[in-house]
Parts: structure tokens; C-alpha cells; sequence
């Protein structure tokens, strides 16, 4: 009953590290990076402030 435990703990403990690493190496090639932004960025209203002349930030 022991040894089965020890098992299935160790087993959770692989694939959670293996899961964790794929997340990771997604992230870094840019699997979760927003695509959809650029075309909803016109749609954002952004005050002009008068101190720099009319050009945004």
C-alpha cells in the first residue's frame, strides 16, 4: 500500500515537472502572446495631453 503511494506521488511529481517545462518553453517562443490586441488598439480612446503638442505616448 506504501510502495504505491511513494509511486503515484513520484509519478505526479514527473509529470507536473514535465508540464511545468512545457509551459515554460511556450512562453518563450511566444505561443501565448495576444495577437488580437493590434487590431482592437485603434478602438482605444487616448487623451492628447497639451503639454507635448499633440503626440502620444
Amino acid at each position: 500500500m506504501l510502495n504505491s503511494i511513494l509511486i503515484l506521488i513520484f509519478l505526479s511529481f514527473c509529470i507536473g515537472t514535465a508540464v511545468w517545462l512545457f509551459f515554460i518553453s511556450a512562453v518563450k517562443k511566444g505561443e501565448f502572446d495576444d495577437i488580437e490586441a493590434a487590431k482592437y488598439r485603434m478602438l482605444d480612446d487616448d487623451d492628447i495631453d497639451d503639454n507635448n503638442n499633440g503626440e502620444q505616448s
